[in-house]
């Protein structure tokens, strides 16, 4: 039996830009980028735009219990069913499948850092250790730390109660979230889905953990490919979700596509061998059935090394392509950023044209054609490669 088409009907997005498809379209439009260079200084990130989340959390009570990571996950989320035109829909939410990736939660920085300081002067037997880690840390660190929680929250607010789905593994679970939704669409084991992700990049715990691997940027923001003499990624707040269904669903409930998601490959190369990331990109071009080498591609590209110096050998390769990083404008969301990509190419095909470059070095170019084909590239910081092929529908 032939695979369904997969369609996408509705797009969430909530960033450092603001919310919504015609915010979001205006300030692309526009080239504007919203990084803060001072607030955790000498380290560059993309906070979330100020939001009143009563608009999709009406509740106090369940906007309490999260955290930020959940609330503009949570925010999104709604968004994307507002655009799909199910919100309140108990018919279909009560069906409708969620996958969603996420990371570990947050942290409670300051127990962190007086862990990590008395171990750095040598006073931190295992009895303080253990009496720190249960006395100082607050009670509701627990829900902030669950992954998972962010499907919960989903499911509380705005009803969706099919099968639920939460991967981890940064960047790369994201990319198998888009996967593991357009196989079982195309399979027919699903009809309609709520897939995403969400990250608050504005946190002082995850810089810590980004320093230690030399991945945060610092000092200035800069154009992705113009990172080489100061290379890493601006941490970026984002949330992103599109409602995946069948043509098949949404054509009988009178439902107007964004775009079609054709195929989502995903690798995991093996690093420590140079050229691996060129070689990985290389291996899943022709899996995605590009008509020419003239398509547009939206690249969630970090700036860290050697993982976009490597991405940008592939690119050499394909000149034709008229490439777009997100990483400029939006920072890096982390698990957010492949479905931020997906996003923007289904709003960019349905707006019927590709959003202006915002880069210096020349390596994104100007394209006034239609789109009608854009691939989304997703190269993890340090693991993780993907690719998406998003289509008109014809």
């Amino acid at each position: 039996m032939a695979e369904k088409e997969v369609w996408i009907t509705g797009v969430g997005l909530l960033s450092s830009l603001g919310e919504g498809l015609d915010t979001h379209w205006q300030a692309l439009g526009e080239r504007r980028v919203n990084a803060d260079e001072q607030r955790l200084a000498p380290y560059v990130i993309h906070p979330i735009a100020p939001v009143s989340f009563d608009a999709q959390i009406p509740k106090k009570g369940d906007q309490r219990q999260m955290e930020l990571w959940q609330r503009i996950g949570t925010y999104a989320a709604g968004l994307a069913l507002d655009s799909a035109g199910v919100k309140g829909n108990q018919e279909i939410l009560s069906r409708m499948d969620m996958i969603i990736a996420a990371g570990g939660g947050e942290r409670d920085l300051n127990v962190d850092l007086a862990i990590m300081n008395a171990d750095a002067q040598g006073n931190l037997p295992p009895a303080v250790l253990n009496e720190k880690l249960m006395n100082e840390l607050r009670p509701t660190l627990f829900l902030a730390q669950l992954s998972n929680l962010l499907a919960g929250n989903i499911a509380i607010v705005h009803g969706v109660c099919g099968t639920s789905r939460t991967f981890m593994g940064e960047e790369a679970s994201s990319i198998d979230a888009a996967r593991i939704a357009v196989a079982r669409i195309g399979a027919g084991q699903s009809d309609i889905a709520l897939v995403g992700a969400a990250h608050n990049g504005d946190r002082g715990d995850l810089l810590m953990l980004y320093t230690f691997g030399d991945f945060a940027l610092k000092d200035r923001h800069s154009s992705v490919w113009a990172r080489r003499n100061n290379p890493g990624f601006a941490i970026g707040s984002a949330g992103a979700f599109l409602v995946m269904e069948s043509r098949e669903h949404a054509e009988a409930r009178g439902a107007k596509p964004y775009a079609k998601l054709t195929r989502v490959v995903a690798d995991l190369a093996k690093r420590k061998q140079p050229g691996a990331v060129t070689k990985s990109l290389q291996a899943m071009w022709p899996q995605l059935g590009i008509r020419d080498d003239h398509a547009m591609l939206i690249t969630g590209a970090t700036g860290a090394e050697p993982a976009t110096a490597e991405e940008r050998a592939f690119l050499a390769e394909h000149p034709g392509l008229a490439v777009r990083a997100t990483g400029t404008t939006f920072g890096h969301a982390m698990e957010a950023q492949f479905p931020l990509g997906l996003a923007l190419a289904a709003l960019s095909i349905s707006r019927g044209a590709l959003y202006p470059a915002n880069d210096p070095t020349g390596l994104e170019v100007e394209k006034t054609e239609v789109p009608t084909q854009i691939v989304v590239l997703g190269v993890g910081h340090w693991q993780g490669e993907g690719m998406a092929l998003v289509e008109a529908v014809s």
